[in-house]
């Protein structure tokens, strides 16, 4: 199920910059990309591409709860790997 290169991943993440994103709990958010870093445009999180691949590599997680002491802003990395434009299943 989780079989994506990341780097097709990544590549998907930086296609939907300065695109509406929700977190879990419903905190609407953008972001840009200035080299391998994404850039929260709410405020000053800087995540790198290592973080997301590091819990790509951990999904299934049922929350930003469970990568709260791995990565920077566990929320909003949680949610852009668990959304449909990011990850899509193959069927």
């Amino acid at each position: 199920m989780y079989d994506t290169p990341f780097d097709e991943i990544w590549n998907r993440i930086v296609s939907h910059a300065g695109e509406p994103f929700s977190t879990k709990t419903g905190l609407q958010f953008t972001y840009r990309i200035e080299g391998n870093r994404l850039c929260l445009n709410s405020n000053t999180y800087r995540i790198s591409k290592n973080d997301f691949e590091k819990v790509y590599r951990m999904l299934p997680i049922n929350g930003p709860g469970e990568i709260g002491e791995i990565v920077r802003g566990p929320s909003y990395v949680w949610a852009i790997l668990h959304d449909a434009r990011i990850f899509r299943e193959k069927r």
